[in-house]
């Protein structure tokens, strides 16, 4: 295992999460440096994106990269029963990085141990998406100028949204307290409250999304329930629409509060929300280049700095 992989939130510390940090504000004010000049960087999709895989081969043609992979599996010899495991070290010859989405569980990790190409996770099923939670977090320390003792209000599918998984584990180095709030079926899963039991984070659940649960909010994080996720249809259609901010809910939230989305968003958020100063989840979209080009950087051990000066 390439020791400079991302697999999960949970591999990188404190000061390795503060270090991403300045490295997306150094790319926020300088996107466009040639420093993977001569890398080939490989984006294995296997489960659908947009916004990941553009913003990846984004931060890559920025830095001076080449791209080769797949946005579709089913174009790949996968589709012919090839395993991953073979894939992935056919792979390697070519490249000196791998980005892989990829829709089952462990996906990312297991590629890690078959090859000592680094690995980039760009999300597991329902389990982790580190490159979302860099630029998560890099969107809430620009807008609230510090991580700290934050109030953060998780909305809707709390049981297979992966974002809002990394981002809990993320945030337990920087005393927040949290608000959880979902319907029985998508309520936060029990190894995740337990984290929070374990690290002394602070959480309360509701099933009730009102002014009450936003009082104190400094980051509103929504979220889309994911039909993708469910074997039951009818299950999805009960608990599609239980969660609308509309933007008569804003007006007495706090003044620094902003609402953040993953993104792609469906019914969660009411389109009058966009003009609203408080939104800012096509800004946290934005974000995600500058985060991952500092994940690249270090996922192939270049010293930004070093190369900025040369």
């Amino acid at each position: 295992m390439n020791t400079n992989s991302l697999v999960s939130i949970d591999d990188i510390s404190r000061d390795e999460i503060l270090d991403l940090l300045e490295r997306a504000r150094f790319f926020e004010e300088h996107p466009n440096h040639k420093v993977l000049d001569g890398k080939v960087v490989a984006t294995l999709f296997f489960e659908p994106s947009t916004r990941t895989r553009l913003s990846f081969e984004t931060a890559v043609n920025r830095l001076g990269g080449r791209i080769i992979g797949f946005s579709d599996a089913s174009t790949t010899s996968s589709s012919k029963g090839e395993s991953l495991k073979d894939t992935i070290k056919m792979v390697s010859n070519y490249v000196d990085l791998i980005i892989m989405r990829h829709f089952l569980e462990g996906a990312a990790r297991y590629a890690t141990e078959v090859t000592d190409t680094p690995i980039i996770n760009a999300g597991d099923g329902a389990n982790q998406h580190p490159s979302q939670t860099m630029l998560d977090l890099y969107s809430i320390y620009k807008t609230q100028g510090s991580l700290e003792n934050l109030t953060i209000t998780m909305v809707g599918d709390l049981k297979y949204g992966r974002t809002v998984h990394s981002l809990l584990m993320a945030m337990r180095y920087f005393n927040p307290t949290f608000r959880f709030v979902a319907c029985e079926e998508l309520r936060m899963p029990k190894e995740y409250r337990d984290f929070c039991d374990a690290n002394g984070i602070r959480y309360t659940e509701h099933s009730e999304f009102d002014s009450d649960v936003l009082a104190d909010t400094d980051i509103l994080y929504m979220t889309r329930v994911q039909r993708e996720r469910f074997s039951d249809i009818m299950e999805y259609e009960r608990v599609k629409n239980l969660y609308t901010l509309r933007n008569d809910m804003l007006l007495e939230t706090k003044p620094n509060l902003r609402v953040l989305h993953p993104l792609p968003r469906v019914n969660e958020i009411d389109r009058d929300v966009d003009d609203n100063p408080k939104a800012y989840y096509f800004e946290q979209a934005r974000n995600g280049l500058f985060a991952r080009q500092a994940i690249i950087c270090k996922a192939l051990d270049i010293d930004i700095y070093k190369e900025a000066a040369l």
